[in-house]
């Protein structure tokens, strides 16, 4: 036979008469759940009553001292599981004024912004609003979705939408003047045929990736890309300063750039781009001779050897193909870059490439794979930001930060060197 484990002090002191916890601990092995909401609804009843009696003082108590005087109650939701639940909330009046005094219980309760949180982070994994009330509350939970709980599709899509609209705002206007930025990859993202998202990532000499801006065009073209810079300019981003910038090799990107920042600034074109641009000419036979011999001119310690490698690349399909060597020498001097530079072979290969911000464009496209019309560029942004705030949390240093440094350095020396350059032409 079992005994009761009940102690007789817990029975001494429980509620004589009835509670909602005490209800609500008799259901526990229905719903837990629903537990938690009775007695959390509980709790700030007696919160707010306490709140009442000092600003008013006991239910039918004269206090000519206190500035209130009870006012009834009224019915208001608080958040609870992704949506709202309807409690009853006690009002005072101020005996001055006339007008409804705020209860701190109630206030801090209510302006909870975790649901916009709680629908922002269901919607970039995918969640569809249409099943979002089963995502955050099961049906055998006791906790029923009624009307007006705010789970519906079209309210979860206006706190997504509020939420996301803020946060574009707020990062968009963001200081950018107190991250020590060493390389800058920039690259677009088409969300259809006519909508086309430019985003930059920052690298810092510590190894951290930040997304810096994004913003929207028809086409990657100069005047996208400039809008895309002046915003970083406006927000901190020295047009003085030298940094590495990556890009895929789109002419407008490097037109844009040297524009803004000066002619000698270093631009690393992807050469995993430039390598499949090639090979997508070829046939597959040569494939694996040309990536053989452009690896081989990359991992050179020397660009003279390596430039003389890829010519001699180019040189060995004049014939056969004359379109195709011309392309393996177009922006020869933007594949070598990093060596030019004179960085280290463990910093060349994380550098070389723009597949930071091509891993962040994988992210966005699987936030955004559940819309189905983009109806305007508003929209598109909101999810494009939405989408790289995702990925940012999967953000890691790279693989040799601790040779970030040495690109610094090298960055220094390299606008010193172009301007004694200058100094010696003008001479």
């Amino acid at each position: 036979m079992k005994t009761p484990t009940t102690s007789p002090l817990a029975l001494a002191t429980a509620p004589s008469g009835p509670s909602l916890v005490v209800e609500a601990f008799e259901a526990l092995a229905e719903s837990f759940e629903q537990f938690c909401l009775m007695a959390g609804i509980e709790s700030l009843t007696q919160m707010m009553g306490e709140d009442v009696t000092r600003l008013a003082g006991d239910r039918y108590e004269h206090c000519p001292a206190k500035p209130g005087y009870r006012w009834g109650t009224s019915k208001a939701q608080v958040g609870f599981h992704g949506g709202k639940v309807e409690v009853d909330r006690p009002r005072v009046r101020s005996k001055a004024t006339g007008q409804e005094m705020a209860l701190p219980s109630w206030e801090e309760i209510s302006a909870g912004g975790f649901l916009d949180q709680w629908a922002m982070n269901l919607m970039v994994m995918n969640v569809a609003t249409r099943k979002f009330g089963r995502a955050v509350r099961l049906p055998e939970a006791g906790v029923p979705a009624e009307a007006g709980s705010g789970l519906s599709k079209s309210a979860v899509s206006r706190r997504f939408k509020a939420l996301s609209q803020a946060k574009l705002d707020e990062w968009m206007s963001s200081d950018l003047s107190e991250l020590d930025l060493v390389a800058i990859q920039i690259d677009g993202l088409h969300l259809d045929d006519h909508l086309l998202m430019i985003g930059a990532v920052g690298i810092e000499v510590s190894g951290q990736k930040h997304p810096l801006g994004v913003v929207e065009g028809a086409t990657e073209n100069t005047a996208t890309v400039q809008a895309l810079l002046d915003n970083l300019i406006e927000r901190g981003l020295d047009p003085k300063g030298c940094y590495l910038f990556i890009v895929d090799g789109a002419k407008a990107l490097s037109k844009a750039l040297r524009r803004t920042f000066g002619a000698d600034i270093p631009i690393q074109r992807c050469q995993i781009h430039k390598a499949r641009n090639i090979t997508d000419r070829l046939a597959p036979k040569h494939h694996a001779a040309v990536r053989r011999a452009l690896k081989q001119a990359w991992e050179l310690n020397d660009a003279d050897k390596a430039e003389r490698l890829i010519r001699n690349l180019a040189r060995r399909y004049e014939q056969e193909a004359p379109d195709v060597s011309r392309s393996i020498l177009e922006g020869l001097d933007e594949i070598l870059t990093v060596v030019r530079l004179g960085l280290p072979p463990e910093l060349r290969r994380s550098l070389a490439s723009t597949n930071i911000i091509e891993s962040m464009n994988s992210v966005i496209r699987q936030v955004c794979r559940n819309v189905k019309r983009w109806r305007d560029a508003k929209m598109a942004l909101r999810w494009t930001a939405a989408g790289m705030f995702e990925a940012k949390k999967g953000f890691r240093r790279i693989k040799a930060y601790k040779q970030l440094p040495l690109l610094k350095q090298a960055l220094i020396d390299h606008r010193q060197k172009d301007k004694l350059d200058q100094i010696k032409d003008a001479a």
